[in-house]
């Protein structure tokens, strides 16, 4: 079997190495079944298993169950023979990363009432600064001297973030027939909106020169927070987040240039 270690970021998880090991146990599951048993949301059980895609399949049943990998992984495991790294605490570097990522709050919206009103706070906090800071809020960019009423600009921010959310979620299904964890999505999404909610403040109290670097700092935070959204809220792998970030940016772009706001 390869060396386990490369699956450090995998098995590191309690939530994915209970997975394999009531998988090994039962030998067959159901999503409802298995996701009663790790007590987790439905984003985040479809996100572990997509993690764990090269250990599982799925029968004509649509129950999960171990490949081949999967089961000489659950020997591995029930043996004790997982080689000492996966027992290392995490490396500074590895920690400065989930926080970038905002990785330990995101994991708590397995339960997204709890956080939805944070969530509610933050876009709140947001539309109520792009307006009195007298912005003209385009979802990832903001132009000074909005000539909106000071209600219009605070809705239109609003308006952007609520259009992501229903715009995300049909290209998640577009792309990757991913359904379910709307409730965890919307709620991921106002947490992501953080830095872009921040900024209006920041422009009030900075040289124009100065908030326009920290605009860009902030726009890359956001994307980075976006991809994590979509992995937490709909339970996609990173890889397919940014994916998704990215087409999304870009035609935020788009519309930019033909809405003739970028030169």
């Amino acid at each position: 079997m390869e060396d386990l270690s490369r699956y450090y970021t995998l098995l590191r998880d309690p939530a994915r190495r209970k997975i394999i090991e009531v998988l090994g146990e039962q030998g067959k599951i159901g999503f409802k079944e298995l996701r009663e048993n790790l007590g987790l949301g439905v984003g985040t059980v479809y996100y572990h298993l997509d993690m764990l895609s090269d250990f599982l399949v799925q029968d004509k049943q649509r129950k999960y169950r171990l490949n081949d990998r999967g089961r000489l992984l659950y020997k591995s495991l029930k043996g004790g023979s997982l080689p000492p790294t996966l027992d290392i605490g995490e490396a500074f570097s590895h920690r400065l990363g989930r926080w970038l990522f905002l990785s330990p709050i995101f994991m708590r919206t397995t339960q997204p009432v709890r956080l939805l009103p944070v969530s509610i706070f933050i876009l709140v906090f947001g539309a109520l600064g792009s307006a009195l800071a007298n912005l003209d809020p385009m979802l990832f960019f903001y132009f000074p001297f909005t000539a909106y009423e000071f209600e219009t600009v605070a809705v239109l921010f609003l308006f952007n973030w609520i259009g992501l959310f229903l715009f995300s979620n049909f290209l998640i299904y577009l792309l990757y027939r991913w359904v379910g964890g709307d409730l965890q999505l919307f709620t991921c999404l106002g947490i992501a909106s953080f830095p872009l909610a921040l900024f209006p403040y920041i422009y009030m109290l900075v040289p124009y020169d100065v908030a326009r670097y920290l605009q860009l700092l902030l726009q890359i935070w956001s994307l980075l927070l976006l991809s994590s959204a979509f992995c937490f809220g709909k339970g996609l792998r990173l890889d397919k987040s940014i994916v998704v970030s990215l087409t999304i940016i870009y035609l935020n772009v788009m519309m930019l240039i033909i809405l003739g706001r970028f030169p």
